[in-house]
This record gives C-alpha cells, sequence and structure tokens, in this order.
C-alpha cells in the first residue's frame, strides 16, 4: 500500500513543483520581498474589522479615526507578552490636539505593568514642556534612583522647561543685581550651556515650541512670593521672544501692563499668553511684534495654560477657580473645594486633573462642570508640576518639594524630597518635563534639577511630524527602539531581566494611561519578536499607500 501511495501521490508532486516554480517566477517578475515579516497578529482598522471592540472610532477605507474625545477600539484577542522580545509597527496620522496621546497600550495601572505606545504633549504649570514627542515604554513596577542633573546657572529656580530638536531647554530665575532670567540647554549630562538672556529681567517664566521655533517670556518675579529675599533687579519682564539660535533672541513684542508672563500655550494654530500679576491679562500673537489683548473671565486673573478636547482651560490665583476657553469666550467651571489657587494640570486616564493651594489637593474634571477630589498629597499645601510619565501620574509640591505617584482611589504615595535647603519657609518641585526617557523637575530655591525614570523608555525628543508616518517599536534584547518610517529614531538600553510584562488587560487601541488618540491609524501589526532593520524597511515599503 505504501508503494501505491508514493506511486499514486508523483502527479501531486509534480504539480506542487510546478506550482512553486511558477510562483518563484511570479515572485521575482513581481519584486516579492523575502525580509517582508509575518506577523503574529494583524488588524486593518478598516471597515468591518473582525476581534475589535469598538468604543466611538469611525472605520473607513482609509483607516481608524479617532476624535480624541473618548473613542478607542479594544482587542478582543492580543498576543500574550511576557520577558520576550516584540515589535509594534501601525500606520499613524496624529491631528494636532495639544495634549498627550496614546496610540496603543496594554497597561494595568494598579500592578504598574505593560507597555506604552505614546504621543507626549504636557502642559506643566507656565510651560509647554513637550509637543508631540514620541514615546515607547514597559514597567514592572520598576523604577530608578533620582539623578541630580545640575543647576543651570545660578538660578534659585529653573521657571520653566521644554524639550526641542533633540535638547532640554531651561528658563532660570537669577535674582541678583548683576543677573538676568536666562535660557540654558542640556543633552542630559548635566552640563548647562548658556543661549542667552532674551531681556535684563530676572526670570525666562515660559517656554514653548511654536511653528517649530523656541519661544521665551520673561517677567520680574516677586521672590518674596516664595518667601525669599526679593531681588535687587528692578528690570520688568512680560516680553516674549523667539530663539533663532548661538544666543541670538529675537523681539516678538512686549504685552501691554505686563510685569511678568504667567503662561505660554499653543492652542488653534495660535501662540496664547498671560499674565502673572495684576493686572489680569490674556493675550493672542499675531506675528511680528504684535498681541491682542483679548477679555479674562470676570476680570479676575488666568495662569497656568493647557489644551484639554479642543478648548483652552486656566488654572487662575484670584479665587481657585478654573476656566475654559473656546476661541471666542470664556466659561467659569467653578472653584475647586475651598481653594484659593488653582495651580498646574495633567491629563490622566483621559481626564483633566488639576493641583491646588492651599489645600495641597488634585480634583479630577468631570463634564459639564463636576470636580472630584482625588486626594490630598501628604500634609503639601500647594500642588505645582504634574505629569503623566509611562504611565504613572506624578505631582511636585510645596512647602517641602516633594514627589508624590497617583496610586488611585484618593491615595497617594511620596517618592522623594528633591529639595532641603535649609532655613527656608518654601521648597517647591516646581515645573517638569520628559527626556530622553526620564521625568526631569526643577526645585527652589537649590535652583537644582532632577530626574527619575519609571520603568524602560524609549523616547524621540523631535516633534512627530504631520501627515501619514510608520511607526515600529520594539523590545529588543536589552534595548528598547523607536523607528519612524524605517529610520531608528531612539534607542534605549535597560535591564530586560527586570520586565516581565505578562497581564489578563486587555489591548486598547487609540487609548491608555494618557489622553484618547486624535487622528487616523491603520494597519496594526504584532510581532513577537524583534524585528532586524532590513524588515522594518520591507514592512514600511510593503505597506505604504502614496
Amino acid at each position: 500500500m505504501g508503494g501505491d501511495c508514493a506511486h499514486g501521490s508523483r502527479p501531486v508532486i509534480r504539480t506542487i513543483l510546478v506550482t512553486a516554480l511558477l510562483f518563484g517566477a511570479f515572485g521575482a517578475v513581481l519584486g516579492a520581498d523575502p525580509n517582508l515579516p509575518k506577523p503574529d497578529a494583524q488588524w486593518s482598522l478598516l471597515p468591518n474589522e473582525p476581534g475589535l471592540r469598538n468604543h466611538g472610532v469611525v472605520l473607513t477605507d482609509g483607516g481608524a479615526a479617532f476624535d480624541g474625545r473618548g473613542a478607542y477600539l479594544e482587542v478582543s484577542q492580543a498576543p500574550k507578552l511576557g520577558k520576550g522580545d516584540f515589535t509594534l509597527a501601525v500606520w499613524v496620522r496624529a491631528d494636532d490636539g495639544n495634549s498627550s496621546a496614546d496610540i496603543l497600550s496594554q497597561y494595568d495601572s494598579k500592578r504598574k505593568r505593560g507597555f506604552l505606545l505614546s504621543l507626549k504633549s504636557n502642559a506643566v504649570t507656565t510651560s509647554q514642556s513637550n509637543r508631540r514627542h514620541l514615546h515607547f515604554g514597559i514597567d514592572n513596577d520598576h523604577a530608578s534612583k533620582w539623578t541630580d542633573r545640575g543647576r543651570p546657572g545660578n538660578a534659585v529656580l529653573a521657571f520653566s522647561l521644554t524639550v526641542h530638536d533633540g535638547y532640554m531647554y531651561a528658563g532660570t530665575c537669577e535674582p541678583g543685581p548683576n543677573e538676568s532670567g536666562r535660557v540654558y540647554r542640556s543633552n542630559g549630562d548635566g552640563r548647562w550651556e548658556s543661549c542667552g538672556a532674551p531681556d535684563k529681567s530676572n526670570a525666562v517664566t515660559a517656554l514653548a515650541v511654536f511653528e517649530g521655533k523656541l519661544y521665551a517670556a520673561t517677567g520680574k518675579y516677586r521672590l518674596a512670593g516664595s518667601a525669599l529675599p526679593e531681588s535687587t533687579n528692578t528690570h520688568l519682564g512680560g516680553c516674549v521672544f523667539r530663539y533663532e539660535g548661538g544666543g541670538k533672541w529675537t523681539d516678538c513684542g512686549r504685552l501691554p501692563n505686563v510685569e511678568a508672563v504667567g503662561g505660554l500655550a499653543v492652542f488653534r494654530g495660535k501662540l496664547y499668553a498671560s499674565s502673572l500679576y495684576k493686572p489680569p491679562g490674556f493675550f493672542r500673537y499675531e506675528g511680528g511684534t504684535s498681541w491682542t489683548a483679548l477679555p479674562t473671565p470676570s476680570g479676575k486673573r488666568v495662569e497656568a495654560l493647557a489644551v484639554y478636547r479642543d478648548h483652552l482651560y486656566a488654572s487662575g490665583y484670584d479665587e481657585g477657580h478654573v476656566y475654559r476657553f473656546d476661541g471666542e469666550k470664556w466659561t467659569d467651571l467653578g472653584r475647586l473645594g475651598e481653594n484659593t489657587q488653582t495651580y498646574s494640570f495633567a491629563i490622566y486616564e483621559g481626564k483633566l486633573h488639576v493641583g491646588t493651594w492651599p489645600s495641597g489637593r488634585v480634583y479630577r474634571f468631570e463634564e459639564p462642570n463636576r470636580w472630584i477630589d482625588v486626594g490630598r498629597l501628604g500634609n503639601e499645601l500647594e500642588v505645582m508640576g504634574m505629569v503623566v510619565h509611562n504611565g504613572r501620574l506624578l505631582a511636585g509640591t510645596l512647602p517641602l518639594a516633594e514627589i508624590y505617584q497617583y496610586d488611585g482611589n484618593s491615595k497617594w504615595t511620596r517618592l522623594t524630597q528633591l529639595d532641603t535647603t535649609p532655613d527656608v519657609r518654601y521648597r517647591r518641585a516646581w515645573t517638569a518635563a520628559e527626556y530622553r526617557g526620564e521625568v526631569y523637575y526643577t526645585t527652589l530655591p537649590s535652583g537644582r534639577i532632577w530626574s527619575f525614570a519609571a520603568g524602560a523608555n524609549a523616547m524621540w525628543d523631535t516633534e512627530f511630524p504631520a501627515g501619514w508616518h510608520h511607526v515600529v517599536a520594539s523590545r529588543c534584547g536589552n534595548q528598547l527602539c523607536l523607528f519612524v518610517d524605517g529610520k531608528r529614531v531612539a534607542a534605549s538600553p535597560f535591564d530586560s531581566s527586570r520586565f516581565d510584562l505578562a497581564s489578563e488587560q486587555r489591548w486598547r487601541i487609540g487609548a491608555g494611561p494618557n489622553e484618547t488618540f486624535r487622528g487616523m491609524m491603520r494597519d496594526l501589526r504584532v510581532f513577537q519578536r524583534a524585528l532586524n532593520v532590513d524588515e522594518i524597511a520591507s514592512l514600511v515599503k510593503a505597506t505604504r499607500r502614496d
């Protein structure tokens, strides 16, 4: 019988051989790429896609459209991750939503375990600290020690931080009689290179990136507000400058009746600024040295500025309220508890969070105008710089310059005290930014800057470009890598043995611990191994739509 089977199978064998030869010939003619990898899971993100739970996403022939207002997709069955390598690949078109947005995630906030692929746009206290920076992070409840990153110049405080074109920039308050607030930059090695003093005032109070350029705002900071001796520098600020490189600053105009700028933010393609001190002021940049003065809510000051779901939100120092601007008018969203000042914003798990004085509490915003108390940070009085770093909501405080981590259910865990200067009333952990996969915090009165990493992170410290781009995030041995359009843009070493990502959490497309995504995605592929450079290049070429 065996002979019969062998004999009877000869025509089949001939057919297989002929088919294989023909396929090989056609493959050669069509240019089939032998490097094109086969995914372990794949979703086209087109209409009638099976295996997804849809929470408000519009599936079109061009891809999945996300509104940035809560819509996301949930994967019913996804590959299991653990200690091994893996690769994520997806085409992304990110609209300019001005807040951090998750592209893909599997993250357990209670266990602090999983992965995140995100675009980070942070607004922290007075500054726009990150703008569309691609981030890939993994975690298994691991955290680094805090690292002292030095003191820029003679700063008593780095008032402002922002990341631009691969560098961290810091704007300082230097109150001495022959000193001025300056801008410094660093590549993360603890050394700070001076980029010059925009004017003669004692502080650079805010930084932002607008139309691809770095902008700095100045002020005469009243140090008595931090219970320190007043500056002997009497020069007023209230001006905005654009950095041209090489220590050169272009004057972009003075804001009328403004002693110190309170905040900078980009909203709907325009640059806005606020006044730190009275009289209240709110302004829109019109180019050159021209600014348009706009109304403030009921004549009250607006301070820190942050964009959330296509509106501009402002904190207030006059009555503990939060205000919302729609491009024309303000809406008062009410007072937060018995507080007299609101200080800072962060968007965590799709919700706006606000820090306050003097209760030292954080509140979560629930539409249309309800505020939920999510707890006090130890015995602190003021909540300043807040940022979501690799899935964790962090906050800095006064009077002890402590850093706290939110653990849910109104519980905050103290991580460290950053400034231990003796014989002072107030110490501040003031503002923050993410850079090279770490979060940086500034302090008063020591003027030093500290960094810390939750989990392991790779970050592209350059603004993510407009239009469609292919994004790859890879865990490869002891390295995390990011690729954009086939080019490696970031790589970060880590101890792989510490990171077991096994989790029962569902994968979410367009959602995670930050804000929901705004824009479009298509052709999501997952590989349970690390792709090499040639395979990534083949994947980009094979899936591109020109």
